[in-house]
């Protein structure tokens, strides 16, 4: 669970719960942020706690998730959140732009995975 302790992990996690904070409190955030920035970091961090989990069950260090694995997540994220969730609820807009930083933080977590953790 080493992954969990790392500073790439425990920076996202932690910038992704002010901003959520933020909003819940309903502290003004520039739109960039408040619309973008825990979409970018959504994979990565789902992603860490995914190997940290396979990790722990496995007993081993030496795994990473393969890219087929973080594309079809990135997938099945893309399509729940962007297209399914906006069709029954309110809360959720679908933003191609979503689409985009949902892979743009996947394949930064694929590339420093093997380096970082």
């Amino acid at each position: 669970m080493k992954i969990l302790k790392h500073p790439f992990f425990f920076i996202s996690a932690l910038i992704a719960t002010l901003i959520y904070l933020a909003q819940r409190f309903q502290v003004s955030l520039p739109d960039w942020i408040n619309f973008y920035v825990n979409d970018f970091l959504c994979m990565p961090i789902v992603l860490s706690l995914c190997l940290a989990i396979i990790r722990h069950l496995k007993q081993t260090e030496n795994l990473y998730v393969p890219l087929l694995a973080v594309l079809g997540l990135t997938t099945y994220f893309a399509l729940y959140f962007e297209w399914f969730m906006p069709q029954i609820s309110t809360r959720y807009t679908a933003d191609i732009t979503d689409v985009g930083l949902y892979y743009l933080g996947a394949m930064l977590f694929f590339k420093v995975q093997k380096r970082l953790f």
